[in-house]
């Protein structure tokens, strides 16, 4: 129990650090630099070798004196530090350029870029090894030591970096572009989604239950608990929900989450709720080193970022100082895409049950109509009187209602559908073009319809394709 217990710990935490660390310029290149003086190191032992006549290199290993080794690694030392300056000067235009046109929060995902991180690492590495080479030319008894195996591969490295070079100017004139900012967004919501899928498949106790309900334990939350503060203030950014099962089961209490991951907290306002009150102290300690705060959202556990990402960029498209609407459109067509594949696979787990199906821990997941409000809502709003928007959003709509699986996702989508065409009627001047609106809407209402229906079954009992 004790080993399956670490291993959820680990496998819950590692997808948040990852994303941590993803999130920096300095980690990728730290790496490389690292491989650059590791393989230094066993160029130069070879070097050592064939000086001392123990080892012989092919011809092709540059063989040139210590005078002319010495210029060729101060010539590629220079020329790849320079690069490096162009290169870190090309990163920051692309990140000025993507916080004016896509908005502040857009830069995380550029920072994030594994392109970007790889690029600045190979040159730096690079340049590591080309002076750590060129400290290693000397003069000694027997002649001068020219590391020849090392200079060759320093010549390697540089026409590495020219495939490299090439490579970054093609990935930051695409990263820029619009549409595909947007689909990588939308693949960050795919994956949050899987991961969420994930997280619910390796639930402890999911099939067997015991003790009180769910509903029981929220009214002795309530009417008993124990409030928990937040130690610190910042967007809650990770739970390490098997950590808290844990110590809720050792001390037989419950603990509710008041907040999930993306709220904001208040240091010393309550941040979960503990039954029975004795075990709140405990449960504090537990809290405090099983979640992180920082200055921002990340993806990790937190859904709705994704979303409120394409949110940003579409209301910012749709604002008359950039009167953007294709972009929207774009926005729009993702949303749906994502929504799609949360009607389908999503099914979010409020309660969280030990390894005897108890329930220790309650969670604040998100609601599906609180997903489709965040989707829909602003986008709605910012559109008004743009036929084409509303248009879109009717179209998208119609898309998600033929991946719902349950009644109650379908009246949340109906009901989008009908502020929709609320604010066609009310802020779209043209007959025409409200007529437009009002036909996309009769086509939504008939695929609701066609899923309310049972599905037609043949003779044998199968379902009519």
């Amino acid at each position: 129990m004790a080993f399956r217990s670490l291993r959820a710990r680990l496998s819950g935490s590692s997808d948040w650090r990852r994303e941590s660390l993803r999130t920096t310029l300095w980690v990728v290149p730290a790496i490389e630099v690292a491989l650059a003086i590791v393989l230094f190191v066993v160029t130069y032992a070879l070097d050592r070798a064939a000086y001392n006549g123990h080892l012989t290199f092919p011809s092709w290993v540059n063989n040139g004196s210590a005078d002319a080794a010495r210029q060729i690694l101060i010539g590629i030392a220079a020329s790849v530090i320079t690069v490096v300056g162009l290169v870190f000067s090309i990163t920051i235009v692309a990140l000025t350029l993507a916080s004016t046109q896509f908005g502040p929060r857009m830069l995380r995902n550029f920072i994030r870029d594994r392109g970007t991180q790889v690029t600045l690492g190979t040159f730096v590495a690079t340049f590591v090894y080309a002076v750590l080479t060129l400290g290693s030319v000397s003069n000694g008894s027997s002649g001068d030591f020219v590391p020849h195996l090392c200079i060759t591969v320093a010549l390697l490295l540089v026409l590495v970096d020219l495939g490299v070079l090439i490579y970054f100017i093609h990935h930051v004139a695409t990263s820029i572009q619009l549409p595909q900012v947007i689909a990588s967004i939308a693949k960050d919501l795919t994956a949050a989604v899987d991961t969420e899928m994930a997280d619910g498949g390796r639930a402890r106790g999911r099939d067997r239950e015991a003790g009180p309900s769910e509903a029981e334990l929220l009214s002795r939350l309530d009417e008993a608990g124990a409030e928990v503060g937040a130690p610190t203030s910042g967007y809650l950014q990770f739970v390490q929900y098997s950590t808290l099962v844990d110590i809720a089961a050792r001390a037989e209490s419950v603990i509710r989450l008041l907040h999930r991951p993306g709220h904001f907290v208040i240091e010393g306002l309550p941040l979960a709720r503990v039954w029975p009150p004795e075990a709140a102290p405990e449960v504090r300690r537990a809290l405090e080193r099983s979640h992180a705060t920082g200055a921002h959202r990340t993806l990790s556990q937190d859904l709705t970022f994704a979303i409120d990402q394409l949110v940003e960029i579409a209301i910012r498209a749709l604002s008359p100082a950039v009167n953007d609407t294709f972009t929207a459109l774009t926005c729009i067509d993702w949303l749906g895409d994502g929504l799609c594949k949360i009607s389908t696979r999503w099914n979010p787990r409020r309660a969280h049950r030990d390894d005897q199906g108890f329930v220790r821990l309650i969670t604040a997941e998100p609601s599906y109509e609180r997903l489709v409000d965040r989707s829909f809502d602003k986008i709605r709003q910012a559109g008004r009187g743009m036929p084409a928007v509303l248009i879109r959003q009717l179209d998208a709509a119609a898309k998600v209602i033929e991946h719902t699986t349950t009644p109650e996702q379908r009246v949340v989508l109906m009901h989008q559908a009908d502020m929709i065409l609320r604010a066609s009627n009310e802020s779209v001047p043209e007959p025409d073009d409200r007529l437009d609106v009002q036909r996309r809407y009769d086509v939504l209402v008939e695929v609701n319809s066609r899923r309310r229906l049972p599905p037609e079954r043949d003779d044998a009992g199968s379902p009519v394709r």
